[in-house]
């Protein structure tokens, strides 16, 4: 071979190559829409996403907002999201199906969409826990505590799938358990505090007898406590999902000897994970699975000590 095409098939080498890593994506822009940013839940979810954003490019640009739960208000977010640019939107869905047109639109667009922690019809990827296991594993603790004896509450929330997901979970182990009688499963503790306390108290007016209590979240699990202190009933066992600070906390308390278990998230994880598998995607490379899930740990009042919580970088 001739030295001048020697060379010329270097340097076709060399411009390939060079093409190559010039079209690698870079993310210069994310919007972040997370459920309310007064919840440690999506502070710890925003603060893993911002990390993981800031290890892919240290100059990324961050818009991350909540939408307190209004659909409207998180259309509008993804509307902003799509005026500015982004390339990349990291979703804690409002609804499963609803967004579906926005996301679309995104889309077209030339975005990314990411759901994480629960599910979004149309969107490339989602990235959340493994609640069906979450809601096994909290009730099978129960069942185990009741010597599989007993009648309980399924305390339910509002129907986004990470909820449905840990109530089918817990019914299931339910019902391999005949032993086990649940009361009822279809009142709405609207995943608050002061919803769990509302629901608790109807239930302890209504029935004489409750053995455990689990919880769809941490807040219930918490208003569902102090419906039990307030009205003198004792001898409740209570589980949630979350791995919240306050149930953390509430783990560690000889005064709420009730709250007994908690199926763990790990938002900043869950949020790292997210963003790094997006970028991957930004970049040809998604995937087998769109939806990855991440397993739960029961955190219970003998391993708390030894439970990292949310907050802490990994």
């Amino acid at each position: 071979m001739p030295t001048s095409t020697l060379a010329l098939t270097a340097a076709a080498v060399a411009l390939a190559l060079g093409a190559g890593a010039a079209s690698a994506k870079e993310l210069k822009s994310i919007g972040i829409s997370l459920g309310s940013l007064g919840n440690p839940f999506f502070v710890a979810l925003a603060k893993g996403a911002e990390a993981e954003a800031r290890k892919t490019n240290p100059n990324v640009k961050i818009t991350t907002v909540g939408y307190d739960y209004d659909l409207g208000k998180q259309f509008t977010q993804i509307d902003n999201f799509i005026a500015a640019g982004v390339d990349m939107i990291l979703l804690n869905p409002g609804d499963v199906n609803a967004l579906e047109p926005a996301i679309r639109k995104a889309q077209a667009a030339g975005i990314l969409v990411v759901a994480v922690d629960t599910a979004a019809k149309g969107a490339d990827l989602t990235v959340t826990t493994n609640n069906v296991q979450a809601g096994e594993i909290a009730c099978q603790y129960i069942v185990d505590k009741l010597g599989g004896k007993g009648d309980v509450i399924i305390q339910n929330g509002p129907q986004v799938s990470a909820v449905v997901d840990r109530v089918n979970g817990c019914k299931s182990v339910f019902a391999k358990n005949p032993g086990i009688k649940v009361l009822s499963s279809d009142q709405d503790g609207k995943g608050s505090r002061d919803g769990g306390l509302n629901v608790m108290q109807g239930h302890l007016t209504r029935y004489p007898k409750i053995d455990a209590v689990f919880a769809i979240n941490d807040p219930q699990a918490i208003g569902t406590d102090l419906a039990a202190k307030q009205l003198n009933r004792n001898g409740i066992v209570i589980t949630a999902v979350d791995g919240a600070p306050d149930i953390e906390a509430a783990l560690k308390d000889p005064a709420s000897p009730a709250i007994q278990a908690s199926a763990s998230q790990d938002p900043y994880a869950m949020a790292q994970l997210a963003v790094k598998l997006g970028v991957e995607a930004m970049n040809g490379k998604k995937p087998a699975e769109t939806v990855t899930l991440m397993p739960s740990k029961l955190v219970t009042r003998d391993n708390v000590n030894e439970y990292k919580g949310w907050s802490s970088p990994r």
